[in-house]
Order: C-alpha cells, then sequence, then structure tokens
C-alpha cells in the first residue's frame, strides 16, 4: 500500500485481509470488556478508555496509512485531539509557539486555560520565520495548515524545518487540508491532528477528532488521553472509517467546485474579497501551490455592503445550509465572527481580520453550476 495512490489507500489502508469471519466491512466491537492474557500491561489491556479494542486498532491504522504516518488514535472530538496532543508533549513552564490564527475553539482554550497549567504561549505569525524565536523553555509549536477563517497558508515547511532546529516538537492542524490535499508527515511535522467529525467522515453525523504522527509522540499521546478519558465510541468509529473510505473523491470534488466558485465570486462586484488560496491572487497562494496537490474545499469572502450584506447572502442562498462546522457532502455557510470565532473578543478577531462581514463557506458535493446559480440569484437579491 506504500506507493498506491490516496483514492486506493482510503479504501484499503489499515484493512484486515481477511476481516473477521472473512467479513469486508470491518464489523463494531461493542465490547468494553475483553479476556485479559498474563502479564499484559496496563495500557495494553483491551479495554475502550485505553483506545486498544480491536475496533480502535482498525481505526488507528487507516487514519496512520492515510496521512502517511507511523501511529494514530482516534480522540472523542477534535478539541480532544488538540488539547490531549498538546498535554502530552507541555509541562508547567513551558512556552508554546502558536499561529496567530486559529479555530475559535483552540484560540479559546489557550488563552481561557494555558495560563492554568503554567503554559507560556507566544502567536507568531507562520508568514514571516524571521520574526519566530525559540526560548530555552520553548517545547513545541503549532500551527494549521489552512488558518480557519481566513484560508492563510503558513511557511509550513519552515515550521517544520524551525522544531528540528530548535529541537521541539511541531504539531499542526489539518482538518482544512485534509491528507488527500497535504501529509504534513512528509515534510516533517512530528504530530498532525485533525476534527476528524469534518472532511474525515464527511457526513455531518459524528464528533470525532485524530492525532496521527510519529510514534513515539502518538504513544505519548495515547497515554494522556487514557488519563483523560476522552475516547472514541466504538460505533462512531465505525462511521468514520466507512467515511473516510470515500475522502478522497468527496475532496476531489470539493476541491473542484470550491476553486470554480472561488474564481466566480472574485468577479461579483457583490464582493469585496474573496480568501482561497488556490487563487493566483491570494497571499500564499506561490507556496500553498508547491506544498498542496489540492487547495481545499474551504473559502470566506467579505461583502462590499458590510455585514448586513453578509448577513443577507445567507439568507438568500437556497442550497447551503446556515450552519457552522464544515467538510460534509452538503454546503455550509456561516458567519465566523457570530460561531466558530464568537469567543474571541470584537477587536482579537478584528486584528486578524475576521470582521463582522466575512462570510465562510464549506463547500460540499452539489454540482458546481447548480452552487455557482444559487449565489448568482443569492447575489442579484441583496
Amino acid at each position: 500500500m506504500d506507493e498506491s495512490r490516496i483514492e486506493t489507500v482510503a479504501v484499503h489502508g489499515g484493512e484486515r485481509r481477511p476481516g473477521p469471519d472473512g467479513a469486508v466491512v470491518f464489523p463494531i466491537y461493542q465490547s468494553t470488556v475483553y479476556s485479559v492474557p498474563p502479564g499484559t500491561a496496563y495500557h495494553d489491556l483491551s479495554y475502550i478508555r485505553l483506545n486498544s479494542t480491536p475496533s480502535q486498532a482498525y481505526l488507528h491504522d487507516k487514519l496512520a496509512a492515510l496521512e502517511g504516518a507511523e501511529a494514530a488514535l482516534a480522540t472523542a472530538s477534535g478539541m480532544a485531539a488538540i488539547t490531549t496532543a498538546l498535554h502530552s508533549v507541555l509541562r508547567t513552564g513551558d512556552h508554546l509557539l502558536v499561529g496567530n490564527c486559529l479555530y475559535g475553539g483552540t484560540h479559546d482554550f489557550l488563552t481561557e486555560h494555558a495560563a492554568d497549567f503554567g503554559w507560556d504561549v507566544t502567536f507568531i505569525d507562520p508568514q514571516r520565520p524571521e520574526t519566530w524565536a525559540a526560548r530555552p523553555n520553548t517545547r513545541a509549536i503549532l500551527v494549521e495548515s489552512i488558518a480557519n477563517p481566513l484560508m492563510r497558508v503558513g511557511k509550513l515547511r519552515e515550521v517544520a524545518e524551525f522544531a528540528r532546529r530548535n529541537g521541539l516538537v511541531s504539531l499542526i492542524d489539518n482538518t482544512f487540508a485534509t491528507p488527500v490535499n497535504f501529509r504534513p508527515a512528509e515534510i516533517g511535522f512530528d504530530l498532525v491532528l485533525h476534527s476528524a467529525t469534518k472532511y474525515l467522515n464527511g457526513h455531518s453525523d459524528i464528533v470525532a477528532g485524530a492525532i496521527t504522527g510519529r510514534a513515539e509522540h502518538v504513544e505519548r499521546a495515547r497515554t494522556t488521553a487514557n488519563h483523560f478519558g476522552g475516547s472514541l465510541d466504538p460505533h462512531a468509529g465505525f462511521l468514520l472509517a466507512r467515511g473516510l473510505k470515500t475522502l478522497a473523491l468527496r475532496v476531489g470534488a470539493q476541491n473542484a467546485s470550491a476553486s470554480a466558485l472561488a474564481e466566480f465570486l472574485a468577479a461579483r462586484p457583490e464582493i469585496r474579497e474573496v480568501n482561497y488560496p488556490g487563487l493566483a491572487s491570494h497571499p500564499d497562494h506561490a507556496h500553498a501551490a508547491e506544498l498542496f496537490s489540492g487547495f481545499g474545499g474551504m473559502l470566506s469572502v467579505r461583502l462590499a455592503g458590510g455585514e448586513a450584506a453578509a448577513r443577507a447572502l445567507i439568507d438568500a442562498l437556497e442550497i447551503p445550509y446556515d450552519a457552522p462546522s464544515l467538510g460534509g457532502v452538503e454546503s455550509l455557510i456561516t458567519r465566523p465572527a457570530a460561531t466558530s470565532h464568537a469567543g474571541m473578543s470584537r477587536e482579537a478577531r478584528e486584528a486578524l481580520g475576521i470582521t463582522d462581514d466575512l462570510v465562510r463557506i464549506s463547500v460540499g458535493i452539489e454540482h458546481t453550476e447548480d452552487l455557482i446559480a444559487d449565489f448568482t440569484r443569492a447575489l442579484s437579491r441583496i
């Protein structure tokens, strides 16, 4: 499987051949308790909270295969993946470097709770390597592959190299790019994180997270997760594994539609700004094109008519749901200032460019021309 293309890996990576009792689809092991062979170490017991049941081991193998990583761990949510990974590498008195434009939940966790754990956090501009500085107590650096919600792409290769030079653990949230478009382990990132709720599952019906990367770091994260208890339910894990099999097909379609929609919106007078790394006008397009095989299904726009026009656009559209989250087969639209980044102060949001007129669009797998026709109608009404 090592040399197979991503479409094949998504279907067959991590599969058991033959499966239990000859099953082609790996079954759900709902049991919480398993017989214990003599001499089994505690963290090797087959137990759901210890992330070691047959269902969990199967899912972990699929996740690792997709990211081209040594190991993987599924968690109960994307935030569980973020917090577990950080707790596994940071101790009291440690310093963390983190990208300055983040998913709102990650930002709120760090700004509201890092001090409780004795962590010192410095926000950095991922586009400016010359401004990054490690201290003697710096232990890790965290960035996003495509930053939420402005779709900025940092100097990711330089982030991984900076971490190696300074002996830091490098972490990256790869939710927006997905392993279809970018596999951070291949350029040297130690831990790759996902809200598997989004693209990996792809059907807006479970909450899950994933940590993949170097085996030693993932094992430390698993021990941390075992203690914190953020394990994934077996049935949710089954649905996630099923969703992974169509990931490449879904993301390929979403890449194509998002690119076409971004080009269309960039030419409309009602739109002041389009944020999509696939556009040649995007400030990070050149290095994003070197890193990624596709630019994802997410874009954001600012309306020329301000917040009122943003609200009117959302109300006038018929295909996208007015809802937060992203990455599903259905298109979604939302104002980050009111949803994903509502926990930030207005001043902090606006300093990053997350204004009240910013609209984020998660492109689904509807036909591209139908989406463009819907936006054409909606824009003509505002």
